[in-house]
């Protein structure tokens, strides 16, 4: 997501000269860009002119904003961002020609320092700092090398095992209740035993976690009870969900566990990884949750890891917010233009010549790409929404918050706030009386009931103001103990917000839990999964009251009504994929507080993360 002028504002380098001091003074480029492209050209120890400054700027800019390379064509996009006659930008032409000759790029006589990278892609020339390069280039030759290729998987025994762990003879059939959502769950798990890399894609609701616990058993059925699982997400929070949604189905080999990303590929204290190319994680399977947040650098990292007989095996919602760190790996994966090898044991065990996948969907699916059906975690009108807002169509997204029929979503302005009154207030009782008779789970469904979402954590329409907002609500209901802002002011019914992993008490960033009593005193307790776990508050290093959070950090999260809060129309946190990422944490209902003016912005704004993985790319130096 690119930062606005106001964003960089006093982030003025006073030693800058030239290109790189008007391009500063213009806000299009921070601090942060210039003196990374001011070093280079000084290391580099030429002349570097005009044209190439300012790609590096622009090369560091993209990386700052979630990209891994700057499109040379779109230059002019960027410049129409920030109209000011002052600036002098170069042509996409002028750029590419300077570049194709800069020391940056191939190498100069101060020796083989060549920071940049100059690619060809389908859709125009592409410009990299080169460890993103690299990276990606990594990611697309192991995929492509894992794709080539297929499993020998018996078909006699994939469907003895798709029986048995879908308890059907005909699981394809027509009769079957739910049956899209059923049968892109069984599909998924025929792909993954006859794929070395399986990207799930779908939304909430879709039966993600739940259909990697059937592969597992599946996998399992068919390769012995040896067979070694390494489970991961990019978060404790994400990773213990995950454990938790595979282990309710009663599916793990004992000592199988959930863990980071980083714990699985051994991260050490001075930033190296005990796994890599030339130690190969041990695994049969490698499942890695949540990959919407997973970053670009994790991610090559994790493929370099990989033995080539291991199963891969990608799942996460590819509209959701991205990791806050450079790449879309999984969104991009899911909309690589690449295709396999034909798949005959996936065509013979999950298709039978039913008509369930378009021609287009199938050559997907030999790229391993499947993307599950929409299920019942929350309802049409809600899923009618999220579509709409996917689709970029503002216009249907305020009709159905208009439309009486759709009274699963309203829209609300920031003024007339009565109704998310009553429902915090209401949240707030229920909660409060769960907690003060001692019912950990009662409370803990309570806390999932309703929950206040906002793109930003400060000001009037971000977590804080909220914050406060709601405190003053709740102080004004007699019986209630005073609510505070403040973690050490532990009372029954307090909603608490975890902000730092904790793995001696198996806690992490963004768990959230709630304050009940016990007996004569107060715990902390958490769900995890089926169970609930209960600390003492003196436990919690790192844990404050939640009575909003970012819509960030509600990723993964799911509750029965939510209060979306838009911020004003000029925020550039303001996108499609904000909006789209709130309105799926609702179960039930959902109300949006803002205006027409943030909502079409927030519709009509793309984080736009450029990359090469979604088609061939050619570099124009050598390697």
């Amino acid at each position: 997501m690119s930062e606005s002028g106001d964003d960089v504002a006093g982030q003025r380098v006073q030693s800058a000269t030239g290109v790189l001091k008007a391009f500063n003074s213009a806000g299009v480029l921070s601090a942060a860009d210039v003196h990374v492209a001011a070093r280079l050209a000084y290391l580099s120890k030429a002349d570097i002119g005009d044209e190439v400054l300012l790609a590096a700027a622009l090369a560091v800019r993209a990386v700052r904003s979630g990209s891994t390379c700057v499109e040379l064509n779109r230059v002019d996009d960027l410049a129409s961002d920030f109209a000011d006659d002052e600036l002098s930008w170069p042509t996409t032409e002028a750029m590419v020609a300077a570049l194709s000759t800069s020391p940056l790029v191939i190498g100069g006589e101060a020796g083989p320092l060549r920071p940049l990278a100059l690619a060809q892609s389908v859709d125009g020339p592409l410009l990299y700092l080169r460890k993103y390069f690299r990276q990606e280039f990594i990611i697309r030759e192991i995929l492509t090398e894992r794709v080539a290729s297929r499993p020998d998987v018996d078909v006699v025994a994939l469907r003895a095992a798709m029986r048995e762990v879908f308890h059907a003879v005909d699981p394809m059939g027509q009769t079957q209740n739910g049956e899209l959502f059923y049968n892109r769950q069984f599909a998924a798990t025929v792909l993954a035993a006859t794929s070395w890399t399986t990207v799930m894609a779908g939304g909430p609701g879709t039966g993600k976690t739940y259909t990697v616990a059937r592969i597992l058993h599946v996998l399992e059925l068919l390769g012995g009870e040896a067979l070694r699982i390494g489970l991961c997400a990019p978060t404790g929070r994400a990773a213990a969900q995950l454990q938790s949604s595979v282990t309710d189905y009663g599916r793990l080999p004992a000592g199988t566990s959930a863990v980071t990303v980083h714990r699985l590929l051994g991260s050490r204290p001075d930033g190296t990884f005990r796994h890599g190319p030339s130690n190969r994680l041990p695994y049969d399977v490698v499942v890695v949750d949540e990959t919407s947040m997973l970053p670009m650098t994790m991610m090559s990292r994790l493929v370099a890891s990989l033995r080539s007989d291991t199963r891969l095996i990608l799942v996460g919602d590819p509209h959701q917010l991205a990791s806050v760190e450079a790449g879309a790996v999984l969104a991009d994966l899911v909309a690589r233009d690449t295709s396999g090898p034909p798949n005959p044991v996936f065509d013979q065990v999950a298709l039978s010549g039913r008509g369930d996948f378009s021609s287009a969907e199938r050559a997907v699916l030999s790229n391993g790409v499947i993307t599950l059906a929409r299920g019942h975690r929350f309802g049409a009108q809600i899923g009618d929404v999220a579509d709409a807002v996917n689709a970029g169509d503002a216009d249907k997204v305020l009709e159905f918050a208009a439309d009486p029929a759709y009274d699963r979503i309203t829209m609300v302005s920031p003024e007339d706030l009565d109704g998310v009154r009553d429902d915090v207030l209401g949240w707030a009782r229920e909660l409060h009386d769960r907690a003060v008779g001692g019912d950990a789970a009662g409370a803990l469904d309570a806390l999932d009931r309703h929950r206040v979402l906002c793109a930003h954590r400060d000001g009037n329409s971000g977590v804080s103001g909220w914050s406060r907002r709601i405190v003053e609500w709740i102080a004004t209901v007699d019986g209630y103990r005073q609510a505070s802002l403040e973690a050490a002011n532990w009372y029954a019914g307090q909603p608490l917000l975890v902000t730092a992993n904790d793995r001696q008490h198996e806690i992490y960033n963004g768990d959230s839990g709630v304050v009940v009593s016990s007996d004569s005193s107060v715990s902390a307790v958490f769900r995890r999964g089926k169970k609930v776990k209960t600390l003492h508050p003196s436990q919690l290093g790192d844990a404050i009251p939640v009575y909003a959070m970012t819509i960030h950090r509600s990723q993964g999260s799911q509750f029965d009504v939510v209060t979306v809060v838009l911020p004003p129309e000029r925020s550039e946190l303001l996108t499609r994929e904000l909006l789209y990422t709130a309105l799926t944490r609702a179960k039930e209902r959902v109300r949006i507080v803002g205006t027409s003016e943030a909502l079409r912005a927030a519709v009509g704004r793309r984080v736009q993360r450029a990359s090469g993985l979604r088609g061939e790319v050619t570099q124009h130096d050598s390697a």
